[in-house]
């Protein structure tokens, strides 16, 4: 029986968190460790260094992604695969894909340390980009491995106007070569990320794990608003064509939305934008941007409709014309319920208490899902809280986390993972 929770995985976990926190730009607040920043590439080299201790054989594959292997007994059997990301958003925390990363290369090392040795290879990678970032597109290294990266995607531009594909030669990768991912282009046995949960619910039920059932769809729009410039000091209310009086009632429309929404369904308005800047201008133009969430397909779908025809009327009887941009982030990704019932025995097995819990987050574990039966392990997030510096998750709640993939691992090797027909 592996003693996880020791001294010194309990010591690693801590101190491993510790040290890769200390990558991070200063001159933002939280932990803010972004894709492409120099504090990501000093942090990298670490993480290497972090599984080669591990006794893993490590490369950084043409897409970014760090992959370290713990050779199997059969070369020739379908590879399982774990791990996450350590990249930030801007002001986050320390926890939000550091937990997988950091959890899988210690699941390594005690599968050694126990004198396990799987049958199957077990490829532990840390997969680039995984935040959404400037350019607005998430999950990098994992696109890259299911081979959905496109070229449209690499003419994205930032806010300075630099394409990702030239953020990309400036952080050493070749754009031609993304795709160029051989481990994933192999069959693989199965996917398992462990992660934090990001919400409240395992904290409030008082349970240590939780076991992903899918993971949420996601809808974004841009709608943006046109109305009329007038003086804000001699245009009655009543003659006004005003775009932000438009866009503050779409905004308020999205949040009833989510408010009225199904369990786990949410809508949220994240930013909105004036073209003019003076302050005694009606506004003319604005953009507001927005999203809604959901593991239910069929509330996303009727979403985008009842939206758009809410958000229209409205600003139509403001005298302000709309259009909308909508695009697809990810659709709702079921995980696979062989994972699902070998993570369960294995919780079960280790006498602890546990929920199945869909995920309001995505995570590359969407992508991985492409390629391997998928599932995810989740811990207690404390207040529910991430995507911040109050992100936080104890040390025993981690090793705890590890454990659950240690014993999901094993049983994943000698269980066959894929549905039969």
């Amino acid at each position: 029986m592996l003693q996880l929770s020791s001294l010194e995985t309990l010591d690693r976990l801590g101190a491993g968190i510790a040290e890769l926190s200390a990558f991070h730009d200063g001159d933002r607040p939280g932990w803010t460790r972004e894709v492409f920043s120099e504090p990501y590439r000093a942090s990298r080299d670490w993480t290497a260094t972090r599984m080669r201790e591990a006794g893993l054989q490590v490369h950084v594959d043409a897409a970014g992604n760090i992959v370290g292997r713990l050779a199997g007994s059969d070369p020739s059997a379908p590879a399982l695969v774990t791990g996450s990301h350590t990249d930030t958003v801007d002001g986050g925390g320390r926890f939000d894909g550091i937990v997988g990363v950091l959890g899988s290369i210690e699941a390594a090392r005690l599968l050694q340390d126990s004198g396990t040795r799987l049958r199957r290879d077990l490829l532990v990678v840390d997969f680039l980009g995984e935040e959404s970032n400037v350019f607005g597109l998430s999950c990098l290294g994992s696109r890259s491995a299911a081979q959905e990266l496109t070229p449209e995607d690499l003419d994205r531009r930032d806010y300075r106007g630099v394409t990702l594909g030239q953020a990309y030669i400036d952080y050493g990768l070749d754009p031609s070569r993304l795709l160029d991912v051989p481990w994933a282009k192999k069959p693989l046995h199965a996917f398992v990320e462990l992660h934090i949960e990001q919400g409240p619910t395992l904290e409030k039920r008082g349970l240590p794990l939780g076991i992903v059932t899918a993971i949420t769809g996601i809808e974004r729009f841009i709608a943006t608003f046109a109305g009329a410039a007038d003086h804000a000091g001699t245009t009655s209310m009543e003659d006004r064509r005003d775009a932000m009086a438009a866009a503050a009632a779409a905004v308020l429309a999205v949040r009833a939305e989510g408010c009225g929404a199904p369990t786990h369904g949410v809508a949220t308005s994240t930013r909105v934008e004036s073209e003019s800047r003076s302050p005694n201008v009606v506004p003319s133009l604005v953009r507001m941007y927005s999203e809604v969430r959901s593991v239910d397909p069929t509330w996303l779908s009727g979403v985008k409709g009842r939206l758009t025809g809410e958000i229209a009327a409205k600003a139509a009887d403001l005298g302000v014309d709309v259009g909308f941009e909508w695009s697809t982030d990810n659709t709702v990704v079921h995980a696979a319920s062989s994972v699902q019932d070998v993570a369960g025995a294995a919780v079960d097995a280790l006498g602890l208490p546990w929920m199945p819990i869909p995920s309001g987050a995505t995570h590359d574990a969407v992508h991985m899902a492409t390629l391997a039966p998928m599932g995810m392990i989740f811990i207690p997030s404390k207040g529910g809280k991430s995507h911040c510096p109050e992100e936080w998750s104890s040390t025993e709640d981690i090793a705890t986390g590890v454990e659950a993939l240690v014993g999901t691992l094993r049983r994943l090797d000698t269980t066959d993972s894929r549905p039969t027909s």
